[in-house]
């Protein structure tokens, strides 16, 4: 395998393939004018603005970084000799809620600036033909976790690792996760292989999984038992309610996010590789929260 370029090198994605691919990898830095000749094999394309849960973010950003920069990067890519060409764009391009499960066959309809951003960098990559002699992956992965993670499960495992209980115990819900090793299997498999057609797959563990489940892994990572009450529903939606009125940290937006349900089908890509992924939800999330009591 010959050199593979790399943007967004400082990332938790970018950090991980690194380590994954070790002195393959050459980093590159576009928004510096890091136009060398690319005389590799692939181009991973990994720098972008993250989804601001707090919005205080310039939404200019968005555009300037998830869409400018990445027509920038794929333009340089068509113009090398690279063969393979790899981005991540996000399932909130698609959609913010999803009822049942999310494929690449739903019609894009995204909320946020992020997600709008991210889905007019993948309309831009499209709108040409990709040469026959090139390959070009758009990856729309759900929460991708992993050693170094800091984001919502991070969070999560140091709330329910103080015994603090799960107040929401009586929601049933059902979300998918990404591992970075299964993701790492996947960018392999992509590179290694020319016989997986160009274009948009869902990136996602096989398996949803539950908040109630998830505690129950947290719990089993440091050998401890889980702490779930089962409060009704009635009683915790009217204190979400009254959070409403008087800004407690619990309030009926948050409670939607903790106790929804987002199910992405990953069917497409797992056709396309035609192989197991190397690490089950269960034995990934696992190896995770190990990885926070280490």
């Amino acid at each position: 395998m010959s050199m593979i370029f790399l943007t967004g090198g400082s990332g938790f994605i970018g950090q991980s393939v690194k380590t994954y691919f070790g002195s393959l990898i050459h980093e590159l830095d576009f928004r510096n004018n890091d136009l060398v000749t690319l005389d590799g094999n692939v181009i991973f394309h990994f720098a972008g603005k993250s989804h601001d849960l707090k919005n205080i973010s310039d939404v200019r950003e968005y555009y300037k970084v998830n869409t400018d920069l990445t027509k920038k990067v794929y333009d340089a890519f068509l113009a090398s000799h690279c063969k393979v060409f790899i981005t991540l764009s996000s399932v909130k391009a698609v959609a913010d809620q999803v009822a049942g499960e999310l494929t690449e066959e739903h019609i894009p309809e995204p909320v946020t600036h992020y997600g709008k951003s991210k889905l007019l960098a993948e309309q831009y990559i499209f709108s040409q033909p990709i040469p026959k002699s090139k390959r070009v992956y758009v990856l729309r992965p759900c929460m991708i976790h992993g050693e170094g993670n800091k984001g919502n499960l991070n969070l999560l495992y140091k709330i329910t690792s103080r015994n603090i209980p799960w107040l929401l115990g009586s929601f049933e819900n059902k979300r998918s996760f990404c591992s970075i090793d299964n993701l790492m299997f996947i960018f392999k498999e992509l590179i290694e292989r020319e016989d997986i057609p160009s274009g948009i797959y869902n990136v996602a563990d096989d398996e949803p999984i539950s908040t109630n489940e998830l505690i129950g892994l947290i719990a089993q990572s440091s050998s401890r038992k889980p702490i779930i009450w089962r409060i009704p529903i009635g009683l915790i939606e009217a204190v979400a309610s009254i959070g409403d009125k008087f800004h407690f940290p619990l309030n009926t937006e948050q409670l939607s996010k903790l106790t929804s349900s987002y199910v992405v089908s990953n069917a497409k890509i797992k056709a396309a590789i035609a192989k197991p992924l190397p690490f089950s939800s269960r034995e990934g999330l696992l190896k995770t929260f190990k990885s926070f009591y280490a």
